[in-house]
């Protein structure tokens, strides 16, 4: 016999939409931890609580090499404003680079301390360093009681004028960049310039890759303003600097708040231009390139792809390839090439379009170039078009090499 289930009641289905706004500020300062800056404090107290604020400090270890004082200096900026922050412990110090994002230890070492000190939402994650330290501290505040208030202090270029001013925090996991993250806006961020200065050469052209990368595929006058301005910018022209981060930073924000998909619900992602290749370099050569380097390489790879597809002018690829070595940025390396021609084996550049069609959500979508300024999305490429353009790239760092 068959039997038939008939609901007694069709019931309709109930509809629901939810609307969230984000708002959080991005300051630029000198001498953050200077007792006579009140700024963080104001930040901390924005909120009209009149009670202190616990506040968990995470430092980058790799900053006190240059920043002697650093955890002397929070500690006595902390006591001064006592009314305002409750330091909970010494300033946490871990390591900087992509280390801090590539083992896990370092997030349950934060999560157990916010356990241990009895943090609250109300309470605050303070990160301080560069981009890789403010994935991973972000991503431990933000899946803390679901969310824990993050105060971002950028340390390093690419920091200041990209990552750490994002709406983005994550690590990395099975051999792949952020596979695990979270969208969760901070609560603020604090760009502190004096911090630039200790950079060493590498780390401050670095930033620089994310600036060439958001002039050329949202505004032409800004990527003419660091052709202008690479020779300075290569010399670590202070000013210079300054003008680019925060240029660079108002265009991130820009994109974030009108592109219509902040959280990257779909697969559009234009601010990844040049990265479906960088974080493929970067997990290759086991991090040894930094995250701007390889980022610089992918954008002359596809530049050169955009040229030889016939999307870009000579001269404009011209243009990009020659900025970019003006700035100092070496756009070859042998791991672009040594697994080219073995397709399965898990160093083969391609494999990253792939991963990176996975963690867009299954649909490729790729950010090219129809001129300077002018980003467009592609959605299938050409491989072999792909390989005449890193041999392309290879013979340009080699005839442009000193």
């Amino acid at each position: 016999m068959l039997i038939t289930h008939k609901p007694s009641v069709q019931l309709q289905s109930i509809q629901q939409s939810v609307c969230v706004n984000f708002n959080y500020d991005v300051h630029f300062t000198n001498g953050l931890f200077q007792l006579d800056n009140p700024l963080l404090a104001q930040v901390i107290a924005a909120d009209g609580d009149l009670n202190p604020k616990k506040v968990l400090a995470i430092v980058d270890g790799g900053l006190l090499k240059h920043q002697h004082g650093l955890m002397n200096q929070i500690s006595v900026y902390a006591q001064f404003y006592a009314d305002i922050i409750t330091l909970i412990d010494e300033p946490i110090i871990v390591p900087g680079g992509e280390i801090v994002k590539n083992e896990a230890r370092f997030v349950e070492q934060i999560h157990q301390l916010i356990d241990a000190d009895g943090l609250c939402r109300h309470s605050y994650v303070l990160g301080i360093g560069g981009g890789a330290l403010l994935d991973m501290v972000g991503y431990a505040a933000a899946t803390a009681h679901r969310g824990i208030r993050l105060l971002r202090v950028p340390t390093t270029v690419l920091a200041q004028n990209d990552s750490g001013v994002g709406v983005k925090n994550g690590i990395n996991a099975f051999g792949k960049k952020n596979f695990l993250g979270t969208f969760m806006p901070p609560y603020a961020v604090l760009n502190d310039f004096d911090f630039l200065t200790s950079l060493d050469d590498r780390d401050w052209r670095s930033g620089i890759a994310e600036a060439v990368k958001v002039g050329l595929i949202k505004d032409a006058d800004f990527f003419q303003f660091i052709l202008t301005h690479a020779d300075k910018l290569a010399a670590r022209d202070l000013k210079a600097m300054e003008k680019l981060i925060y240029r660079c930073a108002q265009l991130h924000l820009q994109h974030i708040a009108t592109s219509g998909d902040p959280f990257e619900k779909g697969s559009s992602r234009p601010l990844d231009f040049g990265h479906w290749a960088a974080h493929k370099l970067e997990h290759i050569t086991d991090y040894k390139l930094r995250h701007g380097e390889a980022v610089a390489i992918g954008i002359a790879l596809d530049s050169t792809y955009s040229y030889l597809t016939g999307l870009l002018s000579q001269l404009e690829w011209q243009r990009i390839l020659g900025t970019l070595k003006r700035l100092g940025f070496t756009l070859y390396v042998s791991a672009l090439t040594e697994q080219l021609h073995q397709p399965d084996h898990p160093h083969h550049l391609f494999r990253g379009i792939t991963e990176f069609r996975e963690h867009l959500g299954g649909k490729l979508s790729i950010t090219l170039l129809q001129g300077i300024g002018q980003g467009i999305e592609v959605h299938q490429v050409d491989l072999y078009v792909y390989k005449k353009a890193i041999s392309m790239v290879q013979d340009w760092e080699l005839s442009h090499s000193c």
